[in-house]
């Protein structure tokens, strides 16, 4: 991706008066970052991708330190390799060791990518080592959770909470200047601060990797202080049982989301309701700039110069935080089963294909209601600075999704029944992975039926246009097709397989 960037920038000729005016306008510095050396390939493709690249990096690091440790004891798999002469605490250092070389192995191929692709090699080392040092802060705050709490959910949300927040820190610091001192508590701000192809600082990203070797050595220093299967924020074992919502299987699924249904929600909603403030601004000022809507339309973000349509660039991003919402429900169902949870309750009366049912309805619920809550927010966001956008409008928008969200439903539970190990990856691909794929082909000018490959290619920009029915039952009948075809699979293979 940062290769791409940088051989599509050189077709592109910016004004500097432009440029200017793209360094002060504050709306334009909260979505997308502080604008620093777009004058240079370099400095457009940091201001283009770094903190996407981060973001990514972050979610995957946090994700897999917290399967590694926490997820592998939780399963018991750790009481056999703890039963030798390593320790918990030697265990937990040795595999967060292992993880951490990954993202400096990524710092690494995008800072060579730049380098090759022909830019400033200084300007491209900070920008990879930042990368590798943010992905290692995740790495560490994974480690960090995963001794805390008792359950990889717990650990997982709390870490996300902490990517959210961070990520609502830069954004908060970049666009109002009074609070940019926001941006030194942000790992996505101290990456920012680094500066790369302009004026290259070291101090920010030496706070950002000190932090997370502290961090490090903080997670091995807690799994010496519990035991194996505990955790050191451990609940009482002597509270009365909560047995609300434990009287039918659909019940225990709702039980089970509703927690991280209310992070997710905190989350997209508090996103959501930031772009809604910045978009009168946002609009206002590409309106006066049309070369750098041009330039974002070539980026995957068209028609943002007017609230409409800059809501409905924004609502197409909402399909990725909530495919990935429903994927990971469906690795929490695929985790219990390997870990033998589903065991006992499926040799009662219970069918497999309607406990799968169960958590398909509840797990679409859900995305409805994430889908609800940012068309809530981005309204309340838009009437704040009366930009215009109407409730029904707002509602529109965000649900206009739904079809790409269903996508990553039937990919879910087709994953379920066939590839079990990959729910996560497979159940996200039709979002995450469509999404990059989209903005890939815009970036290199692909032919159409490259970009066609991708679900957003087929969304129609509500609420500046009509919803377009024919693609949208399309991707429902495929996610139909899929979740029949993944509910065979799983009737048929064993549990555990």
């Amino acid at each position: 991706m940062s290769a791409l960037v940088v051989v599509g920038y050189r077709s592109e000729a910016l004004d500097p008066a432009a440029l200017a005016a793209l360094a002060r306008n504050p709306a334009i510095r909260t979505l997308f970052g502080e604008p620093v050396a777009l004058d240079q390939a370099g400095g457009f493709t940091v201001w283009r991708t770094g903190t996407v690249l981060a973001v990514l990096l972050g979610v995957w690091a946090m994700l897999a330190a917290t399967r590694i440790t926490r997820g592998e004891e939780d399963a018991g798999r750790w009481s056999v390799l703890l039963s030798a002469r390593i320790t918990l605490p030697e265990a937990v250092r040795h595999h967060l060791g292992v993880l951490a070389a990954v993202p400096v192995l990524v710092g690494a191929a995008t800072a060579a990518a730049m380098i090759a692709a022909g830019v400033d090699a200084t300007g491209s080392l900070v920008h990879g080592t930042g990368l590798a040092a943010a992905g290692l802060f995740f790495v560490a705050v994974g480690g960090v959770t995963a001794q805390l709490f008792v359950s990889r959910s717990a650990a997982n949300g709390v870490a996300a909470a902490v990517l959210v927040v961070g990520l609502l820190m830069r954004m908060v610091g970049d666009g109002i200047p009074a609070l940019a001192w926001l941006r030194w508590l942000s790992p996505f701000g101290l990456l920012a601060l680094t500066r790369p192809f302009d004026s290259n600082r070291g101090l920010p990203v030496s706070v950002l990797t000190f932090t997370a070797v502290l961090l490090l050595a903080v997670a091995g220093r807690l799994a010496a202080r519990r035991d194996v299967g505990a955790a050191i924020l451990a609940t009482a074992g002597s509270r009365r049982a909560r047995t609300a919502l434990l009287g039918s299987v659909p019940a225990f699924a709702v039980r089970r989301t509703l927690r991280p249904l209310a992070a997710w929600s905190a989350g997209i909603g508090a996103y959501f309701l930031l772009l809604g403030l910045i978009a009168r601004s946002m609009t206002e000022f590409l309106a006066a700039n049309p070369e750098f809507a041009t330039m974002a339309a070539q980026a995957g973000f068209p028609a943002l110069g007017t609230v409409e349509g800059y809501a409905a660039t924004l609502y197409a991003l909402l399909a990725v935080p909530v495919g990935v919402f429903v994927a990971v429900r469906f690795a929490a169902v695929a985790a219990d089963e390997n870990a033998r949870r589903l065991t006992l309750l499926l040799a009662a009366p219970v069918a497999r294909v309607r406990l799968l049912a169960a958590e398909a309805a509840v797990a679409g619920c859900a995305a409805l209601t994430l889908t609800t809550v940012a068309g809530v927010a981005m309204w309340a966001g838009t009437a704040s600075v009366s930009a215009g956008l109407g409730v029904g409008d707002a509602l529109t928008g965000a649900w206009n999704v739904v079809p790409v969200v269903l996508l990553c439903l039937g990919a879910a539970v087709l994953a379920l029944g066939w590839a079990p190990r990959a729910v996560a990856a497979i159940g996200a691909m039709p979002a995450a992975g469509g999404f990059l794929w989209q903005v890939l082909a815009d970036s290199i000018d692909a032919p159409s039926w490259i970009r066609a490959l991708s679900p957003f290619a087929h969304l129609a920009a509500v609420p500046a246009t009509a919803p377009a029915w024919p693609p949208a039952l399309v991707m429902v009948g495929i996610a139909a097709a899929g979740m029949v075809a993944g509910t065979f699979g799983y009737r048929r293979r064993d549990l555990c397989a």
